[in-house]
């Protein structure tokens, strides 16, 4: 892959359609939106060179900017297919190498399952592998009341 340098007017007008439009703000409050063309740069730039996000240089749009508008594109499929008209299949491996790197979050449902799954999964409270029967605590205290303080 070449080095990073920033789209050309005719690459992007192969790419603009293929990013979703950003819907018009109904009030005339707050900042007014970054220019797409500037973000996908800043965003390409990240992938590119490998390095943090508040490492952007300044002719950019703000880091959290083009990490949002990144993240967006990455959650409704839309990167994949921009770098794959941008750089072909090298670019798409680049998505997806980006794409390992990224943190996996668990979102509410998924935390809330496998904490249930991990309560399946654990002793009885009345097995003698229990914190607080091997520790010699009567259930009904519970764990935390041990420690609290009483000054």
């Amino acid at each position: 892959m070449t080095p990073h340098r920033d789209i050309t007017e005719e690459e992007w007008q192969r790419v603009l359609p293929l990013l979703p439009e950003l819907r018009p703000r109904s009030e005339m409050r707050g900042r007014p939106l970054a220019n797409t063309r500037s973000v996908l740069n800043g965003v390409l730039w990240v992938m590119y060179s490998g390095a943090t996000w508040s490492a952007m240089p300044r002719r950019y749009p703000s880091y959290q900017t083009c990490h949002r508008r990144f993240k967006a594109w990455h959650d409704d499929g839309v990167l994949k297919p921009v770098m794959a008209e941008l750089f072909g299949e090298e670019g798409v491996a680049l998505c997806d190498t980006i794409e390992a790197r990224m943190r996996k979050h668990l979102s509410r449902a998924e935390k809330a399952a496998a904490r249930i799954q991990e309560g399946l999964q654990a002793a009885p409270r009345n097995s003698p592998f229990s914190p607080a029967v091997a520790q010699g605590v009567p259930p009904s205290l519970g764990y935390r009341s041990v420690y609290r303080h009483t000054a």
